[in-house]
């Protein structure tokens, strides 16, 4: 076994190490940085496969947007000091078991596809002109809608954010404005 592919295992656990810790930990805000060294983990992979572009991108939109888009909306919500509440069982099954379908789906798209067998000389170009060419075409290979969807997605996100910071929660907001209306009328008695 050489370094590169030591290296290469060494990221995936980091990646599927962090995963795992962001999707079972307990506390919201630890779950989010989790999620952040799994996605750095992944832009180190793209690193390892020198595709020094993409794993910019990797950190510049997820690690800096999204996540942090999440950390903020966290802060917002005052919600980064409590646990989150344990699911029933049915949905620990349930998740379970969804999991391990996902696994086996996948497993056997790899080893039923035919593309493995047959290696290029040069699989792909790392050539960002290339990349950026690829990425806002609108032929038939082209991503611009993909693009688009995910800029749409990350839009309706931040509205997600915002909404939900702002809604009062379930008896708080009345009691106060209730409390408040109580204070001005006694400022307004005394007068």
């Amino acid at each position: 076994m050489n370094i590169s592919s030591i290296l290469f295992y060494a990221i995936s656990a980091l990646i599927l190490g962090a995963g795992i810790l962001a999707v079972t930990s307990v506390k919201i805000f630890r779950a989010a940085i989790w999620l952040l060294f799994s996605l750095i983990g992944i832009a180190a992979l793209y690193f390892w496969m020198q595709v020094e572009f993409i794993a910019a991108i990797q950190i510049v939109v997820y690690v800096g947007g999204i996540v942090v888009l999440i950390i903020f909306s966290i802060f917002l919500t005052q919600q980064s000091g409590k646990e989150m509440n344990s699911p029933a069982l049915s949905k620990k099954i349930f998740s379970a078991l969804a999991a391990l379908f996902g696994t086996a789906f996948v497993h056997n798209l790899i080893v039923h596809y035919d593309g493995f067998k047959y290696v290029s000389a040069n699989p792909f170009n790392p050539n960002v002109a290339a990349i950026g060419t690829q990425m806002l075409s609108t032929t038939s290979h082209g991503f611009i809608l993909p693009f688009e969807v995910v800029s749409m997605l990350l839009l309706a996100a931040m509205v997600g954010c915002i909404v939900i910071a702002m809604r009062p929660t379930n008896g708080n907001a009345t009691d106060t404005n209730n409390e408040t209306v109580s204070n001005t009328n006694t400022l307004i008695n005394k007068d």
